[in-house]
């Protein structure tokens, strides 16, 4: 990591080895870079230009599309490349469970250098050199993985604005949602996909019966628990009473 660059990092309260995450922009062709700060709060550090994206604005769907993905994913210490043919390079994660939950095919999607893409986010041989060794040092400073944001454009009201009438728009509103959270509370959103769609910071369904029913076992146990010396009881079937 450039000595400059560290400095960016000590002055916004951070270090290499703080956790990151990343957020891509198609339509501005950016990269930025946010580490978590000693408030807990991410701090944006740095913006980098994608050299090269293909496609157009909306989601990948399928092997060969050509198409650079939007969503949310997820980069362990495995998809990270030292040996890249394109330099360096680290695999966002596509398809993850929305995109596999839509039929999405593909594989091997990447931040990378060489400045050519096929679906890819291609970057300067120098950019993706300080944005790797940035990633790298989070993960070695104990961050089991790093979120990669991928969006359209940057999800303002006014671009949102300027774009309803495309037929991804419902799928941005359900991006902006994530996007939205990160904006205020610059913390990363818990992304989960649920019913074919994603969301965020909530507790699927199926968890929260297993919560409902583990709530329901603490109601009866504590119920029994303090109305047995009560003496407060109702008949059973057998005609025998029965604590509450």
């Amino acid at each position: 990591i450039p000595a400059a660059t560290l400095a960016l990092m000590q002055a916004r309260g951070t270090t290499a080895a703080a956790p990151v995450l990343f957020r891509a922009y198609k339509k501005e062709s950016e990269i930025e870079v946010w580490k978590r700060a000693g408030s807990g709060r991410f701090v944006h550090v740095k913006t980098f230009p994608i050299c090269r994206w293909s496609g157009q604005l909306g989601p990948k769907r399928k092997s060969g599309d050509r198409q650079t993905p939007e969503g949310f994913y997820t980069v362990p210490q495995r998809q990270m490349n030292p040996n890249s043919r394109y330099y360096l390079s680290f695999d966002i994660g596509y398809p993850n469970a929305y995109d596999r939950a839509h039929g999405g095919t593909g594989s091997a999607v990447m931040v990378h250098g060489v400045c050519s893409s096929m679906g890819c986010f291609a970057m300067t041989d120098q950019s993706v050199g300080e944005i790797y060794a940035i990633a790298r040092e989070a993960l070695a400073g104990g961050q089991a993985a790093f979120q990669f944001q991928s969006y359209p454009f940057r999800m303002t009201p006014e671009n949102m604005a300027a774009h309803r009438d495309s037929p991804h728009f419902e799928y941005w509103k359900m991006l902006k949602s994530g996007y939205d959270h990160f904006e205020l509370t610059r913390t990363p959103p818990k992304v989960d996909v649920c019913e074919r769609k994603y969301i965020f910071n909530q507790i699927p369904e199926e968890r929260r019966r297993v919560a409902r029913g583990i709530e329901v076992g603490q109601i009866f146990y504590f119920g029994t628990k303090y109305s047995e010396p009560m003496g407060a009881t109702v008949q059973g079937p057998d005609g025998k009473p029965v604590p509450v």
